[in-house]
């Protein structure tokens, strides 16, 4: 069964004719050998056809890799390409400074997109080559501690770990949930020392975590990971003097006319026209009707018939149109439609669960009557733990009905990824465990690119054992003097859920590109532990129990990149370790002057007048720790208004079973791809403030990654993910250029 749900990635993916005949099976070479093996254009089936139904029911077996990976990861490998440089430390320190300060930044904002990894690719590549011609072959000094300042040309391998070191350095941190909302809400600022060292180390934990699960996934063919192998695309486009040339000009062309277009455009919703961002096509026939504005509105309302123009709201919706298979973004925009088009309006028509008296997209608190509830009433100062006699005087606390629904999907959605992976994916984990007996798992697999990898040294097991050590220490340090409030005992938990779920999402991830967020959970199972404790030390197990198996997703992402170019494990480590430190610095510093510049948007005592600095993400992290930390499920669940939730984690266990059930009965049907921890993972993200954008996004997901893909697939294969990631690049490169402005 695991074969079957991993291999219909995206829409059958796996069973593509290839249109590439570059993998050819000869002996996997010796270490010192360059291996080329080129295209041969005599022999390539064109697919741009909109006859391709017999050959998408082919099975491509040959080199043991799905035909999606094998139409677009080369081959070709040199290993004595120039690595780690000069280059590579001066391009990495900037664009990982850049980066965290950037993503940081719009942790608080609204309508935002992290920093594009993609920009990084284009521009490091320009620079990296500009940096060949002009510096000076300068050995800088003396013996084996000495470096040229030009080893030679920019080499392919060097662009790599330059990318992968600013995918890690670039990132917001995990420590953010809860110094952020610390200081936004209780004014409570950590030892800097304290915070900045806790930020590293939950980042180096998700390195254990990620060990865990590599040789599951990272290894596997059939674990294609979506975002990969379109930077895969990229760096050959860029790289065009290891494929054919006339082809890579052309490419790059596309690609730089595509990036241009989406940076001009995208100052048109922004300052211009933004109504291009929301076309509220209900308002526009009742203006004035508040009924209308409710229903057709995508800024605070259901987003019904809503389109949107601006690639923020299209991107931040989905994930992205051009690189999430088809099947994931059918799920999750059903997942929207039966929330925000179907639950919603039954609940806010009919006043269900307060909605009559309660705002029902709010994050906030609030009391019986509709009041705002002050949470600092219920604190005991000194002490900082929950007041039981003035929560009687002050009355029950409550949330508004839609923030009920998104936590009952979370906790459907946690429960579900384990009761599927056991039933979808339970056979091929078995087998891939067996093959961790062996002593290199690359070698005992079939697969032409793992083969090829065999002859790089594996990242050794001490490594990994040395930075778990050094993690789990440094935070038990932290914990103890930084006056975290964490029990200890409670943070071992923490390590051991971490542990059992990277696994579990990694999986979703690496078939879907969908990242499954259930931090909630295990708020929840915190409070059970140790109630009445301080909210923010709820949110500090949040990120050493849910944010880092988090974190290592986008840790096995890179090292599945770094597979797919065929660059040595160990010096993918070492790219991704020192990044993190790069970057965890620079999203401190900026936590601190964002709040302190923004506090009253931040808090909600004024209102931005430009929308953007928001703080929903603080305000919902301050709404779950107040609940689950300092009153506690216990006291929470003991009131009928709440219980319902628990039947999430009864529902999460019941539909991958009847899916299950379902695809066995009817094989062809396809059950297995209607993904339950997808959907209410879909369920679960907050769109209250920013519905508008899914409609479109489906739409472009359809014509990208449904008739393309199917009907015209030469044109997907040539310029999907290289006409994505031109639309990340140029998007990007106007939000930084919108955020230097602001700042």
């Amino acid at each position: 069964m695991a074969n079957r749900a991993s291999s219909e990635l995206s829409l059958d993916e796996t069973k593509l004719r290839s249109t590439d005949e570059s993998t050819s099976t000869e002996d996997v070479p010796k270490k010192s050998e360059y291996v080329s093996e080129k295209k041969n254009p005599s022999t390539t089936p064109s697919l741009d056809s909109g006859d391709d139904e017999e050959k998408i029911e082919q099975v491509a077996e040959e080199d043991g890799l799905p035909v999606v990976v094998r139409e677009i990861v080369s081959l070709e490998d040199n290993p004595e390409d120039v690595n780690i440089t000069f280059r590579f430390f001066t391009l990495s320190v900037i664009f990982s400074v850049l980066g965290a300060f950037v993503t940081q930044l719009s942790w608080f904002r609204t309508t935002s997109a992290p920093f594009s990894i993609l920009f990084v690719q284009v521009a490091t590549h320009w620079l990296g080559h500009w940096m060949a011609k002009i510096l000076p072959s300068w050995r800088i000094g003396f013996g084996k501690f000495s470096f040229s300042l030009n080893p030679g040309p920019f080499s392919l391998k060097e662009h790599v770990l330059i990318t992968l070191c600013v995918a890690s350095g670039s990132q917001n941190n995990l420590g953010e949930i809860a110094i952020a909302t610390a200081d936004i809400f209780f004014d409570r600022v950590y030892n800097p020392a304290a915070a900045i060292f806790f930020m590293i180390s939950a980042i180096t934990l998700s390195y254990s975590f990620a060990c865990i699960a590599r040789n599951f996934l990272i290894y596997e063919p059939e674990f294609i990971f979506p975002q990969a192998l379109m930077q895969t695309q990229l760096f050959r486009t860029l790289r065009k003097d290891t494929f054919d040339k006339s082809a890579a000009s052309w490419q790059l062309k596309i690609f730089a006319i595509v990036a241009v277009s989406i940076y001009l455009w995208e100052f048109l919703p922004e300052f211009v026209f933004p109504l291009l961002s929301s076309l509220a096509v209900i308002c526009w026939f009742a203006p004035h009707n508040a009924t209308a504005k409710f229903v057709g509105s995508g800024l605070g309302g259901m987003g019904f018939l809503n389109f949107s123009l601006d690639w923020a709201n299209l991107s931040n919706s989905t994930g992205s149109v051009y690189l999430m298979p088809w099947w994931t973004q059918v799920v999750y925009f059903t997942s929207f439609v039966v929330t925000m088009w179907i639950i919603v309006p039954i609940i806010h028509f009919k006043g269900l669960w307060n909605a009559d008296i309660i705002p029902i997209f709010s994050q906030a608190l609030w009391t019986l009557d509709g009041k705002p509830y002050n949470v600092t009433n219920i604190i005991s100062i000194p002490s900082y733990t929950f007041n039981a006699t003035a929560y009687e005087i002050q009355g029950p606390v409550r949330i508004s009905p839609y923030y009920m629904l998104t936590i009952f999907a979370s906790y459907t959605s946690y429960i579900s990824v384990f009761v599927y992976i056991v039933l979808f994916a339970g056979p091929k984990l078995v087998a891939t465990f067996k093959l961790l007996l062996k002593r290199d798992s690359r070698a005992s697999r079939n697969d032409r690119l793992s083969q090829i990898m065999s002859k790089y040294p594996e990242v050794p097991f001490l490594w990994w054992a040395i930075l778990f050590v050094l993690s789990f220490v440094t935070v038990l340090v932290t914990i103890i003097e930084g006056g975290f409030g964490v029990p200890i005992w409670t943070f071992i938990i923490a390590v051991l859920f971490g542990a059992i779920s990277v696994v579990p999402m990694g999986y979703i991830f690496a078939v879907s590109n969908y990242q499954v967020q259930v931090g909630v959970f295990n708020e929840l199972l915190f409070g059970y532990m140790a109630p009445g404790l301080h909210p923010t030390v709820s949110l500090f197990y949040r990120c050493l129990a849910a944010e880092t198996w988090y974190r290592a997703q986008s840790i096995l992402l890179d090292m599945k990149l770094g597979h797919y170019m065929m660059i040595p494990p160990r010096l993918v480590f070492f790219s991704q370790v020192f990044g993190t430190f790069l970057g965890s610095p620079v999203n401190y510093a900026v936590i601190r002057w964002v709040v302190a510049t923004k506090r009253p948007y931040l808090d909600g005592t004024m209102t931005d007048p430009n929308g953007q600095y928001s703080g929903q993400q603080a305000k919902s992290y301050y709404t779950s720790s107040t609940q689950y930390g300092l009153i506690g499920p216990k006291i929470l669940f003991a009131d009928s208004t709440y219980t319902p939730l628990l039947y999430g984690f009864l529902v999460g266990a019941i539909v991958p079973v009847i899916m299950y059930a379902l695809h066995r009965a009817f094989p062809r049907a396809k059950f297995e791809l209607w993904n339950a921890t997808i959907f209410f993972g879909g369920m679960s993200n907050w769109f209250g403030n920013l519905s508008t954008g899914p409609l479109s996004s489906i739409i472009g997901g359809f014509f990208c990654q449904f008739y393309l893909f199917r009907y015209r697939h030469e044109i997907w294969r040539k310029y999907n993910y290289l006409v994505g990631s031109a639309l990340d690049t140029g998007f990007n490169l106007a939000v930084l250029v919108k955020l230097i402005t602001e700042t």
